[in-house]
C-alpha cells in the first residue's frame, strides 16, 4: 500500500532553517507528482509546493515563494522542502501528498501523517 512518512519537522526560531523529508513507498515515486500542503491552528489545509514527476519544473504559494525550495530524488523515492527564513505564520502541521498525474495540480491521491513545524522565539 501507499505510504508517504515526512520527517524533519521540529521547533525553529524565526529567521531559521528547516528541511522536511517525505519517504514514499508502495508506488511508482518517479511517475508521480509530488507536493507539500500545510495546515495552520484552526485553518483548513493549505497548498504549499508541487514538483513534477521528474523535477523539470517547479510551483510555489505566493506566501512562501523565494524562501521554499521544493525537490525530489527519485532514485531515493524521497521529496524534500527547504524552508528558510521561517516565519511565526509558517506554524502549521506540514503533509506530504502524492499527485494523481505527473504534473502537480493539487489533485492529491493520498497524504502522509503529517510532521509539526513551529516557529517561535
Amino acid at each position: 500500500q501507499v505510504q508517504l512518512v515526512e520527517s524533519g519537522g521540529g521547533l525553529a526560531q524565526p529567521g531559521g532553517s528547516l528541511r522536511l523529508s517525505c519517504a514514499a513507498s508502495g508506488f511508482d515515486f518517479s511517475t508521480h507528482a509530488m507536493s507539500w500542503a500545510r495546515q495552520a491552528p484552526g485553518k483548513g489545509l493549505e497548498w504549499v509546493a508541487g514538483i513534477w514527476h521528474d523535477g523539470r519544473d517547479t510551483y510555489y504559494a505566493e506566501s512562501v515563494k523565494g524562501r521554499f525550495t521544493i525537490s525530489r530524488d527519485n532514485a531515493k523515492n524521497t521529496l524534500y522542502l527547504q524552508m528558510t527564513s521561517l516565519e511565526p505564520e509558517d506554524t502549521a502541521t506540514d503533509f506530504c501528498a502524492q499527485e494523481y498525474g505527473t504534473q502537480p495540480d493539487e489533485d492529491f491521491w493520498h497524504v502522509g501523517q503529517g510532521t509539526q513545524v513551529t516557529v517561535s522565539s
